[in-house]
């Protein structure tokens, strides 16, 4: 969706998002998806903290030596953090306070038009794509890029969904021959998220709302929320 304005804290983004619909002539559809990147969401609701406003816990001095990063940067990950998951030089996962294990909590520095300020995740993803969805009268998912383990490169996933199942169990279906799935939980708001991702880039781009039409799905929504492996089934920590 071309032409959206670089998002300020308090912007009204349903608004936003409905002038660039009629910008590109674009009116939504019943199998329309509308994915947003989380920076616009967290810009939106004024989640960019000044640097300069942090005060290090010594947890987060003794920390920031240990992985050679700004200690004011590793106190906003700490105070977003549940716990620490793994950290070396120039590498902080932490296990957020939503439930996602990820580098730096989330946190970033780019594209923010502010010298000296970091960006957090949105308060609560899941509650803010519901709200979304329900003004603009279509699904929506807020993605964000992820690594993965054992895997180089990041994708984007979905840190909050609402209007579809950002989990949909295929188990019991029949597959091309008549037999039934056994174990196929499709991670549907992930694979739409990565796709999302491609327009959306990493960089330059300016594409943080894309418009996916024609897909189609058959189960009750769920929130992203679904998407976190639950700790007894955890077989890595």
């Amino acid at each position: 969706m071309p032409g959206l304005p670089m998002v300020q804290a308090g912007d009204d983004l349903a608004s936003l998002i409905e002038a660039g619909l009629g910008r590109a002539n674009l009116v939504l559809q019943p199998d329309d998806v509308l994915v947003l990147a989380q920076k616009i969401v967290s810009k939106a609701e004024g989640r960019s903290v000044a640097l300069a406003s942090v005060t290090p816990s010594a947890e987060a001095r003794a920390l920031a030596e240990r992985v050679q990063k700004d200690p004011r940067f590793v106190e906003l990950v700490l105070s977003e953090s549940q716990r620490v998951v793994r950290a070396r030089p120039g590498l902080l996962i932490v296990q957020h306070r939503l439930g996602f294990v990820m580098a730096n909590a989330g946190i970033d520095q780019s594209n923010l038009g502010q010298e000296g300020h970091a960006l957090l995740l949105p308060r609560d993803p899941d509650c803010t794509a519901a709200g979304l969805s329900a003004r603009l009268g279509c699904p929506v998912i807020i993605t964000d890029s992820f690594g993965r383990a054992w895997r180089r490169g990041t994708v984007g996933v979905a840190i909050g969904a609402a209007g579809l199942p950002a989990l949909w169990d295929l188990r019991g279906r029949p597959d091309l021959f008549g037999r039934s799935l056994q174990v196929s939980i499709s991670g549907f708001a992930d694979e739409i998220a990565a796709a999302a991702s491609l327009l959306q880039g990493q960089g330059a781009e300016a594409q943080p709302a894309v418009l996916v039409r024609g897909l189609a799905w058959d189960a009750p929504p769920n929130p992203a929320a679904e998407l976190l492996r639950p700790e007894a089934e955890d077989l890595f920590r």
